[in-house]
């Protein structure tokens, strides 16, 4: 009797975790093994920054002529961002996204136990941004989105550090230029 309820279970289990991150290949299971995974791939970009002081005043500079207070601390707590985007470049590049490299990013925050952040008022930004922390202290989060203008593109971006829910909003209102200069 057992041994009959254990192989549905067993096989729910395998379901489960094949819907929970979708994609080609076998799917990435941590926002870092989704990097390695994808970063020398045709089609795929990625750029990681790590400030060092003079980086960070400079960009406090120019934080607080463009956002304020929030903004400049957002700046002050990054630890380290990464950047991955994806241009489909040639027809494998195309059946890549066709494949669900989206689901697979979704799947992986699910996973990780990232929670979705309202996007409402983030100038327009086309992000879906969600966080990881506790109560208002965020150490990480993750933002998907694509490149403007550019069909079937993709972005992800990770970012770790300390901050606000307040701080990670005013972040994600530069997203997209951020992500569009890194991106060239």
């Amino acid at each position: 009797m057992m041994t009959k309820l254990r192989l549905p279970v067993l096989f729910l289990i395998l379901l489960l975790a094949g819907c929970r991150a979708g994609g080609p290949g076998t799917p990435a299971r941590t926002v870092a093994s989704f990097f390695s995974k994808y970063e020398n791939r045709d089609g795929f970009k990625a750029t990681e920054w790590s400030a060092d002081l003079l980086q960070r005043l400079a960009l406090v500079k120019a934080a607080k002529l463009l956002g304020g207070s929030d903004l400049t601390n957002a700046i002050t707590g990054i630890r380290s961002a990464r950047v991955i985007s994806f241009t489909p470049t040639s027809s494998s590049a195309r059946e890549l996204a066709a494949q669900g490299l989206r689901a697979e990013a979704s799947g992986i925050l699910q996973g990780e136990k990232y929670t979705p952040l309202s996007t409402a008022g983030f100038g327009g930004s086309n992000y879906a941004v969600s966080t990881r922390g506790s109560g208002d202290k965020i150490s990480e989060f993750a933002a998907l989105g694509s490149l403007p203008d550019v069909a079937d593109s993709f972005v992800l971006v990770s970012v770790q550090g300390n901050f606000t829910s307040s701080q990670v909003a005013a972040l994600a209102k530069y997203l997209p230029q951020i992500v569009q200069a890194t991106s060239k």
